[in-house]
């Protein structure tokens, strides 16, 4: 294959707009350091609607924005770089609108330009999902035994070990962090709140989630010499979390309440952008089988910061990731970095051209001889349901 190199004036504009991406803590600037806090008050009738408070933030985002201002996207020498480049400085540029919109009513508007809302065909999916998939017995849940953030930071740690003997400068690591809620992966970075208890058999599934898809593009994407692969394309995130749930399915641990879990977030971003309270809301998902935390955690992810969108993306991007399956794509050029499933023909450009460098990490899973053969039966799913019935 012929080497493209790209004009040194372009890498610089790239490097540029990907140290700036890479200045904020965006999904962790808009979720709240005291969830658990509200969660006991309003689970046990001592609060109404929950007040969330949220960290400072590192930067002003007016002193992010006028660095962004400065980065011309526009003299962009490569038509297909400067494409992409250009719907990433848009990108960046709404998302510090959002953080300065942090807890006002400019926030939804702004989330839903970025994540889009939820549109009928996609509601109907989610309905179906509750619908047609049992949810557990009252109280049970996803019973069984239960880990907490100490051991999962352990078992993190081993699977990151995996990927520091491909490459011990790596950089990347676990961490536990009284401020965060749940588990994300921020950069190079696996954050875990210090309340987290996950199911044990849902353990490898989320770690497949987290390390194996969203830090192993992280760790190619930073090898690039189109280092915005890195931080993500212009609407990566759909695609990501496609990729991630179906990594959780590869490895056997896409269980039902787990889709049932994508199916509400749905169902509670609907709601909340059509005006539903956050009690309304959380009762509605009580009544669909949810324990009263979970359906309180599924909640405060579509209210907070006053309107996210986000969790649509989980199973619309599972859905756009089995279509593309189903007519034949592979997921090879994913590995490269974070990218669309929109993105793919350009970002196939740079491959064939030879400006990619090849991925030096793939997901772990991929050597195991059952997830490969997962995929291959992910590929002929018709309907995300199929897959909870061939996860083992």
């Amino acid at each position: 294959m012929t080497v493209t190199t790209l004009p040194p004036g372009d890498l610089a504009i790239d490097r540029a707009l990907a140290q700036v991406s890479e200045s904020y803590r965006f999904l962790l600037d808009l979720t709240p350091v005291d969830v658990e806090a509200h969660r006991d008050a309003f689970l046990h009738g001592r609060s109404g609607e929950p007040a969330f408070t949220y960290r400072p933030l590192e930067d002003e985002p007016d002193v992010i924005g006028a660095v962004l201002d400065e980065i011309a996207v526009g003299d962009v020498e490569d038509p297909t770089l400067g494409h992409l480049l250009r719907a990433k400085h848009r990108e960046v540029g709404l998302q510090l609108d959002m953080l300065r919109a942090r807890g006002s009513d400019d926030f939804l508007p702004l989330s839903i330009e970025l994540y889009g809302s939820v549109a009928p065909w996609l509601l109907a999916r989610a309905e179906g999902i509750l619908d047609s998939v049992e949810g557990p017995a009252p109280g049970h849940g996803e019973h069984g035994e239960r880990i907490g953030a100490v051991r999962f930071v352990e078992l993190a740690e081993a699977e990151l070990a995996h990927y520091r003997a491909i490459d011990p400068d790596t950089g990347v690591h676990a961490e536990i962090r009284s401020d965060a809620s749940g588990i994300m992966v921020a950069g190079p970075d696996l954050i875990v709140g210090s309340a987290v208890s996950v199911p044990a058999s849902r353990a490898n599934a989320l770690l497949q989630h987290e390390i194996g898809t969203h830090l192993v593009t992280y760790l190619n994407g930073s090898r690039q010499p189109v280092r915005v692969m890195a931080v993500g394309l212009a609407g990566h995130e759909e695609t990501q979390e496609g990729l991630a749930v179906l990594a959780e399915f590869a490895v056997g641990g896409l269980s039902p309440h787990r889709l049932r879990q994508l199916a509400a977030r749905v169902v509670a971003v609907h709601g909340m952008v059509s005006g539903a309270t956050f009690g309304a809301i959380h009762h509605s998902l009580v009544e669909a089988g949810f324990s009263p935390s979970g359906a309180f955690t599924t909640t405060m992810r579509a209210f907070r910061s006053g309107g996210l969108t986000k969790d649509a993306i989980y199973l619309r991007g599972l859905l756009d990731v089995l279509g593309h399956l189903a007519e034949g794509g592979t997921l090879d050029l994913f590995w490269l970095g974070k990218l669309s499933l929109r993105d793919l023909p350009l970002v196939a450009e740079l491959a064939d051209r030879g400006v990619l460098a090849e991925p030096r990490f793939l997901p772990r899973y991929l050597g195991d001889p059952a997830a490969v053969s997962r995929l291959e039966r992910a590929a002929r799913a018709s309907e995300p349901t199929e897959l909870i019935g061939t996860s083992s």
